[in-house]
């Protein structure tokens, strides 16, 4: 019988063995045992040092990013199934060929807030900006009208003061062609300019000035443009006095001011 000779383990728990892993001297023996445990031991400390450095969202993001990547074998049943049915990698779904080719992406939620969160959030800010827009629209509105109000305010005062100024001219004209005709009062009371105008009768005098108020200034104006067309054959807006009624016909553009512009 040969005689088996065993070889005695190291106990790596023993005094020797440590003080052995601590003596890396230069050399100094080391068994290869001992030195491809203190190798392993090295590369262990090293892994979880780097381990440590990566966060745990990095990892998991890395191993899904590798899982999604890789493309369906046929050790996937759905895939199997697929291929039964006559589907061919590459290929688009459907009966017909049209439908997707590329699977629906994955998107994971990585942060603490609910779901529907973030589109919620997204509808806000779309509100919000609906919201300034409409602001800014109703601003330039507003301006727009107040700016129209404005220019219709002062186009409508400038009209008052030429139809104002028309009508002293009408007042003027209707006193002096009067006089020439001989005629000692005025038919009626604003029919003359008012400084001229003596009246004895002050209950009659208040009555004309009542009437007189009621109208307004284009009513007085086509009123007394009427009256020297009429009884004196003379238009304001031309400055001249006819002939007779077929002269100021043929003649005078018209009996409003916009007829001689």
């Amino acid at each position: 019988m040969s005689n088996i000779v065993e070889e005695e383990e190291d106990d790596y728990m023993s005094d020797a063995f440590i003080s052995s892993l601590q003596d890396v001297r230069p050399g100094v023996p080391v068994p290869r045992r001992v030195k491809e445990s203190y190798e392993r031991e090295e590369k262990h400390k090293e892994s979880n040092i780097k381990n440590r450095q990566r966060s745990l969202k990095e990892v998991e993001k890395e191993r899904r990013e590798t899982v999604l990547n890789e493309a369906l074998g046929n050790e996937n049943k759905g895939f199997a199934l697929l291929q039964k049915m006559g589907y061919k990698k590459g290929q688009a779904l459907g009966k017909k060929g049209d439908g997707i080719v590329e699977p629906i992406p994955l998107n994971i939620k990585m942060d603490r807030s609910g779901i529907g969160h973030e589109e919620m959030k997204k509808r806000k800010a779309e509100e919000n900006l609906e919201n300034f827009r409409r602001k800014i629209q109703m601003r330039q509105q507003e301006e727009e009208r107040a700016a129209d109000d404005f220019r219709l305010r002062m186009r409508s005062k400038k009209e008052e003061q030429k139809l104002e100024g028309d009508l002293r001219r009408s007042q003027r004209a209707c006193l002096q062609l009067d006089e020439q005709k001989g005629i000692g009062a005025p038919r009626e009371a604003w029919y003359w300019p008012s400084t001229t105008t003596q009246d004895d009768d002050s209950e009659a005098e208040e009555e004309d000035e009542v009437q007189a108020q009621e109208l307004s200034t284009l009513e007085k104006l086509q009123i007394l443009t009427s009256y020297l067309r009429g009884q004196h054959l003379y238009c304001i807006w031309c400055g001249t006095a006819y002939q007779d009624e077929e002269d100021l016909q043929s003649n005078c553009p018209g009996d409003t001011s916009e007829d001689h512009d």
